[in-house]
Parts: structure tokens; C-alpha cells; sequence
């Protein structure tokens, strides 16, 4: 049953729905990536990853929620059930148990990276099929970049080596 007729031709509404699903998938992983080792790290940076790693989860849910509506508006039902997110979900993962502040610094460079190439693949993909939801894809790029930064200086040596 289609209830949202969409204004976009059929193929790149196909290219933009796929993009907009794996787009929704990956923030949410993201945030429940990101709840887990919030709740989890340990270590004499505690507060200030865990305080960071609050405001990667309200990125990634506020984001979340706009690709769910971008989708939604164009016809394409959005589907962020448990189990689809357990099926499809690719980005990294935490370990169980505690995670040292370095580890959890590491993990989420590790994480926001991948998203980062996950979505430029995307922004790539939606160039000409829709470009507002490129435009989208691009935000959400430029605010998981800037996160991904953050958390590559905290673990930047303290002698002055570049890594």
C-alpha cells in the first residue's frame, strides 16, 4: 500500500530510499554504539567522553529522526525496528564489559569514520537521483566529522608527536 505518492521518478526514488534506509540504520546503530559506552567508560577522562559521548547519541537520534521523515516523504517507509537494525547494521561495535577512556576515544574514531565513508558513498549515489536529500546526507557529514575530530584529539599525545 502506498500512501505518500512520491515526486521523484521511480529509479531515483529506488537510489534515494536505499540511501536514506542505510542512512537511518547506521545513525541509529550509531547511537545505541555510543549509549553503550557512554554507560560503560571508565578511566581518568570519564566525564568528559562521557559528557562527548552524549552529544554524539543526540546527533545521531535528532538526525535519525529527519531521514526517517525525509523517507516518509517520499514514499518510502521508514524502518527502524530492533531487528532491523541487528540485521543490517555495519559499523563498528563495543566489547562487552568496561571500556577504558582511550578504547571508547578509539571505538568512536573507529565508528565515525566508517559512517562518515558509509555516507559519502551515499551523498555520491543521490547527486543526481535528489539533491535534497544529498543536501541531507551532506549535513549530517559535516556534524559526524566534526564529532570524529573531537574525539581524535583527546588521544593525541601529550610530547608533541603527531600521530
Amino acid at each position: 500500500m502506498t500512501v505518500v505518492k512520491s515526486t521523484l521518478p521511480e529509479e531515483a526514488l529506488g537510489v534515494t530510499g536505499t540511501a536514506l534506509q542505510e542512512t537511518l540504520v547506521d545513525l541509529l546503530g550509531l547511537s545505541l554504539v555510543g549509549k553503550q559506552a557512554h554507560w560503560n567508560i571508565v578511566g581518568p577522562r570519564f566525564r568528559s567522553i562521557h559528557l562527548q559521548l552524549d552529544e554524539v547519541v543526540a546527533t545521531a537520534r535528532a538526525h535519525s529522526d529527519t531521514v526517517a521523515e525525509r523517507a516518509a516523504a517520499l514514499g518510502v517507509s521508514p524502518d527502524g525496528r530492533p531487528e532491523t537494525i541487528a540485521a543490517t547494521f555495519a559499523l563498528p561495535g563495543t566489547k562487552d564489559g568496561w571500556l577504558r577512556d582511550t578504547e571508547v576515544v578509539e571505538l568512536m574514531v573507529s565508528v565515525l569514520g566508517t559512517a562518515v565513508g558509509r555516507l559519502r558513498e551515499r551523498i555520491e549515489a543521490t547527486e543526481k537521483a535528489d539533491p535534497v536529500t544529498q543536501d541531507l546526507l551532506i549535513t549530517i557529514t559535516a556534524e559526524l566529522e566534526k564529532q570524529r575530530w573531537m574525539f581524535q584529539a583527546e588521544n593525541h599525545p601529550r610530547d608533541g608527536a603527531s600521530s
